[in-house]
């Protein structure tokens, strides 16, 4: 490994030694987990079995199927129900900042349990036992780069891989303003390992099945802009993913789209939540429910600041929510947050 890592934190080595004092894990991160979470989530499951730990890996069964993009990452040892064994084990959450991010894996943490969160998130809740939030990581993969050092670790091509998935993705190839000096010896680090980084690139960004594409057809063609271009929005229905046959995860990366168009402050996707037998996923009174992803444009702009005022969190430049409000009343909602943010 590399030794040019900057010095780890206090917590971080509070992480590790009790990561060296436990003997059987369960390793856990948020639901609908994109690569970053899944990356730390095989990285963290492969570096504990090297160190002889008995490790689980905790992706409840209703999130699959995962985004096709990471079908090639491995999921060995991988549970989607409590153990048996639960009470002898330690919960690793990674990149969830807060239990509300995974219900399904709230639902194991239990009076007494040992409770480690690793997370880059800057509006991480502190729920653990230990708790060690880099908010200046570029992610959680980050993180366990680290960690490994810190627990004498030997980077493995699958380990290197995994990390490296989770680098990518979240800092937008490096593109996104969260790309340091440290994330780009982070790569260099894993690319001396044997990181094939043409092959990582192509399982993760080509190669997209053709329902995806007709799907981006219909965000592009709703794409409303507000405010002199400043808010760029749109939306994905029940119908929209139906029409063109596509899964809930094939939303993935529209947003880039509304973001990149001239002039725009903020870019906002917002689409149905999908029921388990198609439609869309409905409250009792017939509202629907909706994820909303926000993505700042412009560095004035705290899109996590905004996504709080419904409930939901991330980062200044990346973040989320569900809400059930009417698309007029999410849309005014929207536009006089920036605006109290641009004035």
């Amino acid at each position: 490994m590399s030794t040019e890592v900057e010095p780890t934190a206090s917590g971080l080595e509070a992480i590790a030694a009790r990561l060296r004092e436990a003997d059987k894990l369960l390793v856990v991160t948020h639901e609908h987990p994109d690569g970053d979470a899944l990356g730390s989530l095989v990285a963290a499951q492969l570096l504990l079995t090297q160190l002889g730990k008995d490790s689980l890996m905790f992706v409840a069964d209703s999130e699959f199927p995962l985004p096709y993009e990471y079908s090639f990452l491995s999921l060995e040892r991988r549970i989607g129900e409590a153990p048996d064994d639960l009470d002898d084990r330690v919960l690793l959450f990674l990149d969830c900042g807060n239990l509300d991010r995974n219900p399904a894996a709230a639902a194991l943490r239990r009076n007494g349990a040992t409770v480690l969160n690793v997370d880059h998130h800057h509006d991480n809740t502190n729920f653990g036992t230990v708790n060690h939030v880099d908010a200046k990581a570029s992610c959680t993969a980050e993180i366990l780069w680290q960690l490994a050092r810190e627990l004498g670790a030997v980077l493995t091509g699958p380990i290197a891989e995994a990390l490296y998935v989770g680098l990518l993705t979240d800092t937008g190839c490096f593109n996104y303003s969260n790309t340091t000096p440290r994330a780009h010896r982070m790569a260099a680090d894993l690319i001396g390992v044997g990181v094939d980084v043409h092959a990582v690139y192509t399982h993760v960004y080509e190669g997209l099945p053709e329902s995806k594409l007709a799907l981006l057809a219909h965000g592009l063609r709703r794409l409303e802009r507000y405010d002199d271009g400043r808010l760029t929005v749109s939306q994905l229905t029940a119908e929209d993913f139906a029409d063109s046959g596509a899964l809930e995860s094939y939303s993935e990366g529209v947003i880039d789209h509304l973001r990149a168009v001239r002039g725009t402050a903020m870019a906002v996707l917002v689409r149905d939540r999908l029921a388990a037998g198609g439609g869309a996923y409905t409250e009792a009174d017939g509202a629907r429910v909706r994820k909303v992803s926000l993505r700042a444009a412009d560095e004035r702009v705290d899109v996590s600041a905004i996504a709080r005022g419904l409930g939901g969190g991330g980062h200044p430049a990346a973040s989320g929510l569900t809400t059930t409000l009417p698309w007029d009343e999410l849309v005014a909602f929207l536009r006089r947050e920036l605006s109290e943010q641009l004035a």
